[in-house]
């Protein structure tokens, strides 16, 4: 039985060079494994709710320029306008960020087109112009963000500088809780050419959210906000689930530093995802630069 001894495996006792080559085995592979995220968002958590910016967020395009090509078609103002929102649109689309001084030209232009108008006249045609401009460019992917946290029996906002009839309207036909946006002063149901304080945009935003989380009784830091425009990172710092959507390169950066997450439906592999061809998307733009660059030459002769 002697000869067979070495079938038999020896008891070694563990030495402290074995041991610590077995722990070091242990947390590699406990640090290779894939972390499972927690659910999100978390389903039954009425103190939660989400907060998304409209423009090249929600839609690609700016809400006020689709609405303007609306107003346009219904006489409300004249060609000259018209090619200043294209070209300023066209450039929102190329460029992907706001520039202050197009975005308050068309906010002073849009001001100027509504004054004496009734505000139920246009809420009807905004309903309209969502229907011809605005519902062709949702965003499917933000889209289906928001539907998950309704699903999860959460309220979910907009949150703009549109004017707040035009952000009411999309978010009652994406089936959203409501809209926080720029509001227009009126007396007696007649726009009056007048803001109600200023337009909601960077800081206004974050103050819009934080009044109406206290007045909601929601808890900001299980709350998500979801922006495209580094003006509004006073809005996405104040919650707890801050996403950039379709970033601008100041808050691709800023959010890559704050390991924030990242959606983007722009490029040509998302885009193929929710079924936008990208061959076609570059089409439209180029085509509708070079329409706004023929009005805006034809307007300077």
């Amino acid at each position: 039985m002697a000869a067979l001894g070495w079938l038999t495996p020896r008891r070694r006792s563990a030495t402290a060079r074995s041991v610590l080559a077995g722990e070091a085995s242990a947390e590699a592979a406990r640090k290779s494994a894939p972390e499972e995220e927690p659910e999100f968002p978390v389903l039954g958590d009425d103190r939660a709710a989400a907060f998304f910016d409209l423009d090249n967020t929600v839609m690609q395009g700016a809400a006020l320029f689709h609405f303007g090509r609306g107003l346009y078609k219904r006489k409300f103002f004249e060609t000259r306008d018209l090619a200043r929102f294209a070209w300023q649109q066209a450039w929102f689309r190329l460029a992907g960020v706001e520039d202050p001084e197009h975005m308050q030209d068309a906010r002073d232009s849009a001001l100027s087109i509504v004054k004496g108008h009734r505000v139920s006249e246009l809420m009807s045609i905004g309903e309209e112009i969502y229907d011809e401009y605005m519902a062709e460019r949702i965003w499917p992917g933000t889209r289906a963000l928001a539907q998950a946290h309704l699903d999860a029996g959460q309220k979910v906002w907009l949150v703009t500088a549109a004017p707040v009839e035009i952000a009411r309207v999309i978010a009652r036909r994406l089936g959203l809780t409501g809209a926080l946006g720029t509001v227009a002063e009126s007396v007696d149901g007649v726009y009056t050419g007048k803001l109600v304080g200023e337009p909601l945009h960077g800081p206004a935003k974050a103050e819009a959210v934080r009044a109406l989380a206290l007045a909601e009784g929601l808890d900001l830091s299980r709350c998500a906000a979801y922006s495209d425009s580094h003006n509004d990172i006073p809005m996405l710092s104040l919650v707890g689930h801050p996403y950039a959507i379709n970033p601008d390169s100041k808050l691709r950066r800023h959010a890559r530093d704050m390991d924030w997450r990242l959606r983007d439906y722009r490029t040509g592999r998302k885009a193929a995802k929710v079924g936008i061809p990208a061959a076609a998307g570059v089409g439209a733009v180029a085509g509708g630069t070079a329409a706004a660059i023929a009005l805006h030459r034809r307007r300077l002769r």
